[in-house]
C-alpha cells in the first residue's frame, strides 16, 4: 500500500458546507444519520478551497445558553468556524499525518481532520480515530515483520555459530589425525614387522612338529628322519630365535609407546569436548590449558615453542568444554599470527578478584584500528575462505556468559596478548548482590 493510498483509505466523503449557511441549517445536518460519526463539518469557498470547520461542540455551546438557538441560530456559520482547522495533504505518508496530527491536536478532541489534494483542493475529512486505527494496524504489521526478523535473525545466528563450530571442529580433527597418524604409522610398520618376522618362527615350529611326527612313527625310516632333522635345522637357522629376542622386545615396547600416545590423544580428546561429562561442573582451569594444547599442537609444533607458567589454581564451576573451546581458539589464532617459529607464553594464576589466563605471542601484532574491531562478529583479517570472523566474537561471548572479561593488548611487530578472567565463586556472588 503506498503513502496516498494509505490515506485515501481514511477519507470520509463529507459534503462541504459554504460560509453563508445558518447556523441552525448546519445543526440540522449534524443530526442527520451520514453526519453522526463526525465531530465537525468542513466549511469551502466558491473554488472548494477549506476555509474551516465547524465543531458540534461549539454549536452544542450555543444551544446551551439562553435563547441561543434564537439569537444566533440565524447568523452565518462562518461566524462560528474555527479557520484554522487541521489540515492533511493526502500526499502525507501515514507516519507524516500521525505526527501532524498528534502535534496540533487539543484536547479534548473536538474536531476531525480536513484532507486536502496537491492543489489544496477540499477532498474530504479524516477522523482521528480512523487515523488512531490505521496507525494501530501498521504497528500491528511492522511488529510482526519484526518479530519474524527476530526469529529469522535467531536461525540465521544459529546457523553461523554452528557453521564457526564445525569450522573449529574441523581444524581441530585435522590436528588430531595428524598426531594419530604418526604413532599410527609407526605401530603399523612395527606391526608388519613382527609379522615378517613371526613366519620364519611359525616355519621353525612346522618343521619341529613333522620331526616330532617322524620320531613318533615305527615306520618311519633313517632317510626320512634324516630330512626332517635336516629341514627342522634349516628353519631354526633362518628363523634365529637367540636373535629375535631383543629386536621383539624393543618392537613390542615402540608398538606399546605408540598405542600410548594415541590412548592419550584418545583421552585428550574426550577431557577437551567433555563428551561423558556435566555441561557445567568443578574444575582445574589449567587441566583446560593443558587440553587445549594437546588439541592444538599440530597447529603449533611447527610454528611456536610452548612456555607454560602455570600457577595453583581453584577449581570453579564452569563449561568446560566451552572454555575449551575459547583457549583452543586463541592459540591457533596465536599460532597464525607468527612468521616462522615464534614463542607462544601462556600463564595462569589467581588472586583476590579471580581467575587469570594469559595467553602472550611475539607475532606480528595488531594496529589499533584493527585491535577495536576484534570481537566484532564477522571481522577478519584472514583472506576470504579462510575465516568466519565469528571465533573471537563467540569467545568473547562464552566469557561474558561466565561472567568474565577477556581483554587484549597488541602492538605491531611485538605481538599480542590476551587475558581472560573469570570471577571466583564468592566474587560472582558479591558482584549479584551488589
Amino acid at each position: 500500500m503506498t503513502h496516498a493510498s494509505a490515506l485515501q483509505s481514511l477519507l470520509r466523503a463529507v459534503k462541504p458546507l459554504a460560509a453563508s449557511m445558518s447556523i441552525n441549517e448546519v445543526a440540522d445536518l449534524f443530526l442527520a444519520a451520514e453526519h453522526r460519526a463526525f465531530l465537525s463539518l468542513p466549511v469551502v469557498d466558491e473554488n472548494n478551497r477549506p476555509l474551516g470547520l465547524v465543531s458540534r461542540a461549539t454549536l452544542q455551546d450555543i444551544f446551551m445558553q439562553r435563547f441561543g438557538r434564537d439569537l444566533r441560530g440565524r447568523h452565518p456559520v462562518g461566524e462560528v468556524m474555527n479557520d484554522a482547522p487541521l489540515i492533511v495533504s493526502l500526499e502525507a505518508s501515514l507516519e507524516e499525518a500521525s505526527k501532524q496530527v498528534t502535534a496540533q491536536l487539543q484536547y479534548p478532541i473536538t474536531e476531525d481532520f480536513v484532507l486536502i489534494d496537491a492543489q489544496g483542493g477540499y477532498c474530504g475529512l479524516g477522523t482521528v480515530l480512523d487515523l488512531l486505527k490505521a496507525m494501530e494496524a501498521r504497528v500491528a504489521q511492522r511488529n510482526r515483520v519484526l518479530r519474524q526478523a527476530l526469529v529469522d535473525l535467531k536461525e540465521s545466528q544459529a546457523q553461523l555459530l554452528q557453521s564457526e563450530k564445525m569450522a573449529s571442529l574441523g581444524q581441530m580433527v585435522a590436528g588430531v589425525a595428524h598426531e594419530l597418524n604418526t604413532p599410527l604409522g609407526y605401530v603399523k610398520n612395527n606391526v608388519q614387522l613382527l609379522r615378517e618376522l613371526s613366519e620364519p618362527l611359525f616355519e621353525l615350529a612346522a618343521a619341529q612338529a613333522r620331526l616330532g611326527q617322524c620320531l613318533n612313527d615305527p615306520d618311519c625310516d633313517e632317510a626320512s628322519l634324516s630330512q626332517a632333522l635336516q629341514a627342522a635345522e634349516q628353519a631354526r637357522q633362518q628363523a634365529a630365535p637367540e636373535l629375535l629376542a631383543e629386536d621383539l622386545q624393543q618392537l613390542y615396547g615402540d608398538t606399546l609407546y605408540g598405542l600410548e600416545q594415541i590412548a592419550e590423544l584418545v583421552v585428550g580428546l574426550k577431557d577437551f569436548a567433555r563428551l561423558d561429562r556435566a555441561m557445567s561442573e568443578e574444575v582445574d582451569l589449567n587441566d583446560c590449558i593443558r587440553s587445549a594444547l594437546l588439541i592444538a599442537r599440530n597447529h603449533i609444533k611447527d610454528k611456536a615453542e610452548v612456555v607454560q607458567q602455570l600457577g595453583e589454581l581453584p577449581r570453579i564451576a564452569c563449561a568446560p568444554s566451552q572454555i575449551n573451546q575459547v583457549l583452543l581458539n586463541l592459540l591457533t589464532n596465536a599460532a597464525q599470527a607468527i612468521d616462522g617459529k615464534g614463542r607462544i607464553q601462556i600463564r595462569s594464576w589467581a588472586d583476590a578478584q579471580g581467575i587469570h589466563l594469559s595467553l602472550q605471542d611475539n607475532g606480528r601484532g595488531m594496529p589499533p584500528e584493527v585491535m577495536a574491531k576484534i570481537f566484532d562478529p564477522f571481522f577478519t583479517t584472514k583472506p576470504v575462505g579462510q575465516g568466519t570472523g565469528l571465533g573471537l566474537s563467540i569467545s568473547y561471548k562464552i566469557v561474558q556468559d561466565h561472567g568474565g572479561q577477556i581483554r587484549v593488548a597488541s602492538e605491531p611487530g611485538r605481538g599480542t596478548r590476551f587475558l581472560v578472567s573469570l570471577p571466583l565463586p564468592a566474587t560472582a556472588a558479591m558482584k549479584r548482590s551488589a
